[in-house]
């Protein structure tokens, strides 16, 4: 979450209000947050995330979504994911069809201003989603990325991957993706002590 809230408003002001404005804002309870600006490690790890899912995912009944899809989780929040995935009939609420209600898989790539946030609040909310089989956080300081998973039984449980030659399996998706394809020509800061 990157800026102060503005006065708090509808469901209804927030999505007239966002698809009229030039920068996106997350919606929680009333109130507006703008999105701040990615790092240029953020970026590339998102764009080699969706690129690597596109890929995999062609041909298959689930498509992938980058940043700019908004993700309705209830009538006091939408939030937009680093990527969703979707499967099946896409299923959107709004005249605009604009809001995706469904996803199965969920990523975000970490930032010293957002890490707080998506490991909290975001992940609160996105396991509130009964669609969502997989919540994914992407570290941009170092090769790590967090998988939790929900399967069948319903108690989350989560997977840590910790280098370039392990591989992200997702059953839900019917994906495994190379962390280092991940990471491709993202600069690593050295590890400090």
């Amino acid at each position: 979450m990157a800026s102060n809230p503005v006065s708090k408003v509808t469901e209804e002001q927030y999505l007239a209000i966002e698809r009229a404005a030039e920068f996106k804002s997350e919606f929680l309870n009333g109130e507006m947050f703008a999105m701040a600006g990615a790092s240029n490690a953020h970026a590339l790890i998102q764009a080699n995330l969706f690129g690597e899912l596109y890929m995999a995912l062609r041909g298959s009944a689930c498509r992938s979504f980058g940043s700019d899809s908004k993700v309705r989780v209830s009538s006091d929040a939408y939030v937009y994911p680093d990527v969703t995935v979707v499967c099946g009939k896409q299923q959107t609420t709004g005249a605009y069809r604009d809001l995706l209600v469904d996803p199965v898989a969920i990523f975000e790539v970490l930032s010293p201003s957002t890490e707080k946030y998506d490991r909290s609040v975001k992940s609160r909310l996105y396991r509130t989603i009964d669609s969502l089989r997989d919540y994914v956080l992407v570290s941009q300081e170092e090769i790590y990325i967090e998988h939790f998973t929900r399967p069948p039984n319903g108690v989350w449980t989560v997977r840590d991957y910790l280098g370039p030659d392990e591989e992200l399996k997702m059953d839900s998706i019917g994906v495994a993706i190379p962390l280092r394809r991940v990471y491709d020509q993202v600069e690593i800061p050295p590890a400090t002590e």
